[in-house]
């Protein structure tokens, strides 16, 4: 750049732990104790002594609660201890992350985990491959949706398919709403108001920024926003619009379990569950997707979806 500058001072970095018998207010210390299990200790969290313990917390930290589930399992399943070494490193500097063991009938053992949200997951996708060296097979992302039951006084909290109750004992099902703000050019506002409507969106809001940009506010499920919106919001804008949400609550929903039979079984990997009256055409895309990917045969393979004992 051609710039001069005059050198007022110049010092050492000195990087290093230096002990010292106490920590004080205003120090940037740390401290060893021999802590084994990663999930003891929480980012944000308060520390204090067991003789003279602190009445309350310090302000600030908040539980990380996941909203996107999915599962993770190795390509090949004698890979299963090296995923679960990786899971362990990534947990180490990912705190938001959270998993339990799982295991699928087609896919072996594996994990179920919980993200902050898709671009969480993708994250976590992408440093397992790259980080890790790992070749994973993650199922559809799913939400936790809030299930009561005949005779239970207390809702359960499924986010699995494998875990969906009989229909004829669910009485009330309800998913999780988000609060959606969408900054865009006044150009794309008529083809994104219709995009978010079809995802079952309804306008709460309307705001002009400028004479150039308009924020949209919608009221949407969750489960809508984990396929392929983003991408649709992106194309539709031609990239200019952003999109940020937040949970607001849980809503009444209708919601069924989409199996997906290869020759006439059930394969627990490819279940979901989904918004009722979108369940033919989300299963006849998995059905033309799988169609395509699976290897021809001499013989003809039955691809199928299902709710309950009925083809659709």
């Amino acid at each position: 750049s051609a710039a001069e500058y005059e050198v007022e001072e110049t010092g050492l970095f000195k990087l290093g732990l230096a002990k010292t018998s106490e920590l004080k207010a205003g120090d940037v210390g740390y401290f060893i104790a021999g802590i084994k299990t990663v999930s003891d200790v929480r980012v944000g969290d308060t520390v204090t002594g067991v003789d003279n313990p602190a009445s309350c917390a310090l302000p600030g930290f908040r539980d990380v609660k996941p909203v996107v589930y999915s599962s993770i399992y190795p390509m090949d399943t004698a890979d299963y201890d090296e995923l679960k070494v990786a899971m362990d490193k990534l947990k180490l500097n990912d705190a938001s992350l959270v998993f339990e063991k799982d295991s699928s009938v087609a896919l072996g053992f594996g994990f179920r985990c919980g993200f902050l949200g898709m671009l969480h997951l993708e994250v976590v996708q992408e440093r397992l491959e790259r980080e890790h060296n790992q070749a994973i097979i993650m199922t559809a992302p799913s939400v936790r949706y809030r299930l009561t039951l005949s005779r239970s006084e207390h809702p359960i909290i499924i986010d699995n398919p494998a875990d969906y109750p009989d229909p004829s004992r669910i009485e009330v099902v309800e998913e999780p709403y988000i609060k959606a703000h969408i900054i865009t050019p006044l150009a794309y506002i008529g083809n994104l108001i219709t995009l978010c409507i079809n995802k079952r969106g309804s306008q709460t809001g309307f705001t002009h920024l400028d004479e150039k940009r308009v924020e949209l506010v919608f009221e949407m499920p969750l489960a809508e926003v984990l396929f392929d919106f983003y991408d649709k919001l992106k194309s539709t804008s031609r990239g200019y619009a952003s999109f940020d949400y937040e949970i607001i609550d849980y809503r009444v929903t209708d919601l069924v379990k989409l199996d997906i039979l290869i020759n006439g079984k059930p394969v627990d990997a490819l279940a979901q569950l989904v918004y009722k009256p979108s369940a033919q055409d989300r299963g006849r895309k998995v059905c033309e997707r799988l169609k395509d990917s699976m290897d021809r045969q001499q013989f003809k393979i039955a691809i199928q979806a299902a709710i309950g004992g009925s083809i659709i």
